[in-house]
């Protein structure tokens, strides 16, 4: 039985990891469960799955959790903070990492989940954006295994042979990522004004949380997975395109050499890939209804619009720049959707936000780790001056 730790277990991600869990008593077992501030939706989870260990990422609630699962009378123990994250991740408690905490935030328990050689399933596509090279090196000395979880990348995981082999050698001749296009598809830059958080958190396909939600509307999310691609199947960015699919049955493509063009295809639901990367190399049921073709009826694919949603298109211009520039990229675009979310900033201005911190902080060599996240902090500081410019 594979023990399993959800970092990230109330968000979306994890709450689908376990209704798999769930449906799988035999194979499966969440054994660790993190969450970022929300206690009460944590030890509720705790009742019915039973973890050994339960980590808020907050350290000034886990006196809370702490009291809150000894009245429920759980033998369960309480952690809190990065540390605690890193420790688990790394510990005898689990084999497998669900790495579903957003941002920059899900780093450390990422890398050490790597470095300790655990089967590593990524959903916090951050990490990768921020470390590159470094996570996948941490990987490699651990001798564990990646799986990713973007439905995405997974399919193109599932349309390679052997998951991750070298393109060269696979006769891979793009990659194609498609994207629903987001709840404005189709309107032009001056119709997006007085776009509310609300509106940009309506995606018409995926149910996700609201900071993902606005990098799907800007279109970053799709190039945050573009630059995620590059480092997991080892892509240059003329290898990797983005074809706008209006109805996210396609979940992307491999073109190969020959002319073929393998595709996979299902229900916007994230159980089908999540349930690939649980159980791989078997299938598993995971209740997610049959793809109905016929009433579908007809696919839809279009060019993704650069000009209106220029954030794509910094995010090739960062993995072009190489170095740390998709790092710097990352930690500005956060900045920018927080503020968008609390109001401070208009839709529109986040690409404004992101190119001019880019501009202001030409990409690095990477080094480490530490000196990424003093990059990552750099970045975080220039994105709120050029902030408080603008307000």
């Amino acid at each position: 039985m594979k023990q399993i730790a959800i970092f990230g277990a109330t968000g979306s991600i994890g709450s689908s990891t376990l209704d798999i869990i769930a449906r799988h008593p035999e194979r499966f077992r969440a054994s660790v469960l993190s969450a970022n501030r929300q206690v009460d939706a944590l030890v509720a989870l705790c009742q019915r799955f039973e973890p050994d260990l339960a980590i808020i990422a907050d350290p000034a609630l886990e006196g809370e959790l702490a009291a809150k699962l000894k009245a429920a009378g759980l033998r369960c123990e309480a952690a809190a903070g990065p540390s605690a994250l890193d420790q688990a991740a790394a510990g005898p408690l689990c084999d497998t990492v669900v790495a579903a905490i957003v941002g920059a935030a899900g780093l450390g328990s990422t890398i050490a989940a790597a470095r300790a050689g655990k089967r590593l399933l990524l959903a916090n596509k951050e990490s990768i954006v921020i470390s590159g090279e470094l996570l996948l090196q941490a990987l490699n000395e651990g001798g564990g295994e990646l799986l990713p979880v973007d439905s995405e990348h997974n399919a193109i995981f599932q349309c390679l042979p052997g998951g991750r082999p070298p393109l060269a050698r696979s006769g891979v001749r793009r990659l194609i990522l498609t994207a629903s296009g987001g709840p404005f598809r189709g309107r032009k830059r001056d119709e997006l004004t007085t776009i509310t958080p609300d509106q940009a958190c309506k995606h018409p396909k995926w149910s996700m949380g609201r900071k993902i939600s606005v990098d799907s509307a800007t279109l970053m999310n799709k190039g945050l997975e573009v630059i995620e691609a590059h480092h997991l199947f080892g892509a240059s960015a003329d290898q990797i395109d983005v074809v706008v699919h209006p109805e996210s049955l396609i979940h992307s493509m491999v073109d190969y050499v020959d002319g073929s063009v393998l595709a996979q295809l299902g229900n916007p639901d994230m159980r089908t890939a999540i349930g690939y990367a649980l159980a791989w190399p078997e299938r598993i049921d995971t209740a997610v209804p049959t793809l109905d073709l016929p009433a579908i009826g007809k696919l839809h694919f279009e060019e993704p619009d650069l000009e209106t949603f220029r954030c794509l298109a910094l995010a090739f211009q960062a993995l072009r720049a190489g170095g740390d520039a998709t790092t710097i990229l990352n930690a500005a675009n956060e900045v920018a959707v927080e503020a968008f979310l609390n109001g401070q900033l208009a839709f529109n201005a986040i690409p404004d936000l992101v190119e001019r911190v880019l501009a202001e902080l030409p990409q690095q060599s990477v080094v480490d780790i530490p000196s990424l996240m003093d990059r990552d902090r750099a970045a975080r500081e220039a994105a709120l001056r050029v902030l408080a410019s603008t307000c």
